[in-house]
């Protein structure tokens, strides 16, 4: 046989007698093709023979089990059907915390005017307006977010919760809480963002001006977390505009540099996604900063609308068998203290809290078919 002619890997089963073959002459090279026999295009499928024998060489080549060649990498549920149910009864529970939500600030709201009417302003220091700036930009983002989306219910819920969260900022600047330059500051990013999101959702804005203002919540987010979080303990810690400068310049260079290509594609999405966590990291402050400032100041706590707190509460725990990642707030309005609420209703609305955390391990438990609720916590924390 002439060593000129390549090799090639055929399947395990030989060829069909359609293709022809060469005789051997008697000093065993091999004669020519009496005629050329047509062959079909590559583009072509092989039989099912073929691929099925093909397939069978390649399992047996790399030893695989034949369940690895289709197999994908998400688990293997022991009862779907349960999966799927506990699915579905998630997402319901996470559409009726939109009900809590809208009606979160209307208690303190309410609160705040009969104390100003009563000339009593020392009550509305009880409410943190660096808290509530926060819940206020976390607002504005998601909002953004799903007028980009088109998600007609998400706007309305995430525009009320703009709305009213400003309205509470509102009456403690005129408490003389919030300093004035920050609160007209406050106010011209919240009038330019309800009117940009309305004139984005329907499809009245240009894309250009769009960009602009999703890189400004980008920035604006970044600058103001570290700078809140920071301002939050003053006077404990010296009084500095550094965190904010030093992440805002940070998260600048960071957009300007994915718009301009010079960041690996990688590095363009996390520049994407950093709106999203900063609107998460903006939430989760914000019972921190209440619960820092009732540590300081007990006796204003009469001031917070226990009402409020307790929607902030129902609302966060429906959202906890979706979104396990804002449990933090789901236990925060636990540290109101009985001079805000009694006892009984303290400890009650304690007990119906690790009820409700326990029902829902204990289902995530069954739905993901795990053996103990202490596996399903392990991968909550740590994955699989």
């Amino acid at each position: 046989m002439s060593s000129s002619v390549s090799s090639v890997r055929l399947p395990l089963r030989a060829a069909p007698p359609l293709y022809g073959r060469r005789e051997l002459r008697a000093d065993g090279a091999r004669a020519p093709s009496p005629a050329l026999v047509a062959v079909k295009p590559l583009s072509c499928r092989a039989p099912a023979s073929y691929r099925s024998a093909l397939l069978l060489h390649r399992r047996r080549r790399y030893a695989l089990p034949p369940v690895a060649a289709t197999a994908t990498s998400k688990p293997v549920l022991k009862d779907p059907k349960k999966y799927q149910e506990w699915d579905s009864l998630t997402a319901k529970f996470a559409g009726a915390a939109n009900v809590p939500f809208l009606l979160l600030q209307l208690p303190q709201i309410i609160l705040n005017a009969r104390n100003l009417l009563a000339g009593n302003k020392t009550a509305l220091f009880a409410v943190p307006w660096l808290g509530m700036l926060t819940g206020l930009l976390g607002n504005l983002s998601l909002l953004s977010y799903f007028a980009k989306k088109k998600e007609t219910g998400a706007v309305i819920v995430q525009t009320l919760g703009v709305i009213s969260t400003y309205v509470v900022i509102a009456q403690l600047a005129m408490a003389e809480s919030m300093p004035l330059p920050q609160f007209v500051a406050t106010s011209a990013v919240v009038a330019a963002g309800l009117l940009l999101n309305f004139l984005n959702y329907f499809g009245w804005l240009p894309g250009t001006l769009w960009l602009l203002w999703e890189d400004f919540i980008t920035i604006g987010g970044l600058a103001v977390l570290p700078q809140v979080m920071w301002s939050t303990f003053v006077p404990f810690i010296p009084n500095s505009l550094l965190p904010g400068v030093i992440s805002g310049s940070l998260a600048a260079t960071a957009v300007v540099m994915a718009r301009m290509g010079k960041l690996s594609k990688g590095g363009i999405n996390f520049v994407g996604s950093l709106s999203g966590w900063t609107a998460t990291l903006l939430f989760m402050w914000m019972p921190v900063a209440q619960m820092w400032t009732n540590y300081l100041n007990p006796s204003n706590i009469k001031g917070l609308s226990a009402f409020t707190m307790l929607l902030a509460m129902i609302g966060n725990g429906l959202m906890i068998p979706r979104a396990v990642h804002w449990f933090c707030l789901g236990i925060f309005p636990t540290g109101l203290g009985f001079d805000s609420i009694s006892r009984e209703s303290f400890l009650a609305t304690t007990f119906g809290l690790l009820l409700w955390l326990g029902f829902t391990l204990w289902r995530d438990t069954i739905a993901h078919g795990n053996s103990s609720p202490v596996t399903s916590l392990k991968e909550l924390l740590f994955g699989k």
